[in-house]
């Protein structure tokens, strides 16, 4: 073998993975059909366990150093209730950040590389390779146009929600929900704002800050709407805050967008088979839900970190690597089951109704009360870590 693994895409899942399998000593080839720095769709944010890991990394001193604004506080109005706080934090990480994407998926590329991993940029890859038994043991593609075969112990495809390699490896969705919603995002100056978010029936809007002095404003419909959203996206972008958020609306009038409207409505909700006989996938290759709550990213660094801790040191033999990859699936089924059930919840936007208002409420009185539920927001905690003797004592009050 040429190689230990050949990791299929460098963005936010691939290029951590290569990082972190290439500080452990192994030969890793990172693939990506794009060159860096470039773009993608993205809702940018970085929540507290995400940033937790670029730290362990030794790599969020060099994010902050683009000058990425960290995201101390977070602002979330439902109804009558407005929460303003930040949560508790992971590991000391109290800020989230929400950097450009050609920013920060340059940077692990980049950090791959100064690890040992070998880029190959503008590289397709066409198919994989196997043995007579079957088992997975490289890629087929095309480099600038030139053929090429490559040979590893584990391929993984970090190649994101359409990912050839999951449809090479004939990999099988084992959850799946239909789409919910459509979301557009554009980019303004001279707009301050926190972390903000926004919600009514039928509607989701947020805003946070971002690279070059610019605030990220995206506006959430229902997938119904979709069709008819896109016959005028900038309009009905722009209507939906004027209607959901109409504070940040004000802000937007004395302000300048920036950058041209981007959107999607293929919101995905799955989990595929997360690996089998030689392949593995991370990030959206192998699990993919609507970006409302915006735990793309933070999903990707926790999967790179799960698949390295499980297969650093197994690559030499084939039957130790496969139980590893074993558990590391049971390991991100577990780990992010919850999260995809209560994004569904809320990329469904239905009315809250009693129960939620008066916990909100409640939780509104309090402040670490309030923490706990951006930490849960942000998935370093479950929202059952609401549920203190505090909780219970306010509920019991009533609202004040």
């Amino acid at each position: 073998m040429m190689f230990d693994a050949i990791v299929v895409g460098a963005r936010c899942a691939g290029s951590p993975t290569a990082m972190l399998l290439a500080r452990a000593g192994h030969r890793v080839l990172l693939l990506d059909r794009g060159e860096f720095p470039s773009d993608t769709i993205s809702t940018h944010v970085i929540h507290q366990p995400g940033v937790a890991a670029l730290a362990r990394w030794g790599l969020l001193e060099e994010l902050r150093a683009t000058g990425c604004p960290p995201l101390r506080q977070v602002r979330y109005r439902v109804a009558d209730v407005q929460l303003t706080g930040c949560g508790r934090g992971v590991a000391g990480q109290r800020a989230g950040y929400a950097p450009r994407r050609f920013v920060l998926d340059d940077l692990l590329a980049r950090a791959a590389v100064a690890a040992g991993a070998e880029l190959r940029e503008k590289c397709r890859v066409t198919g994989l390779l196997r043995d007579g038994s079957g088992r997975v043991v490289g890629v087929r593609g095309e480099h600038r146009g030139v053929a090429f075969t490559e040979r590893a112990a584990l391929v993984i495809g970090a190649d994101g929600m359409r990912s050839s390699v999951a449809a090479h490896a004939g990999a099988g969705c084992t959850t799946w929900d239909e789409r919910l919603t459509c979301a557009y995002y554009s980019y303004w100056t001279g707009v301050p704002a926190d972390l903000e978010i926004y919600e009514t029936p039928g509607s989701w809007v947020a805003a946070t800050p971002t690279h070059g002095h610019a605030t990220l404003v995206l506006t959430y419909f229902p997938q119904s709407r979709f069709r008819a959203v896109r016959a005028d996206a900038q309009r009905a972008h722009l209507d939906r805050v004027r209607e959901t958020a109409p504070q940040l609306h004000e802000r937007l009038r004395c302000g300048e967008q920036v950058e041209r409207l981007r959107g999607s409505g293929d919101q995905q909700n799955f989990f595929r088979e997360a690996a089998g006989a030689g392949w593995a996938l991370v990030g959206d290759a192998g699990h993919h839900k609507d970006s409302i709550t915006a735990r793309g990213i933070t999903d990707a660094f926790t999967q790179a970190e799960s698949l390295a801790r499980h297969i650093i040191g197994e690559l030499d033999s084939p039957s130790r690597l496969d139980a590893a990859l074993r558990r590391f699936a049971a390991e991100r089924d577990g780990a992010l089951l919850p999260g995809y059930e209560a994004t569904l919840s809320v990329a469904r936007m239905a009315p809250p109704n009693a129960h939620r208002l008066a916990l909100l409420r409640a939780v509104q009185q309090d402040p670490e009360l309030t923490s706990i539920y951006f930490d849960a927001f942000a998935g370093a905690k479950d929202i059952t870590a609401l549920y203190t003797p505090r909780l219970r004592e306010l509920l019991a009050d009533g609202p004040r």
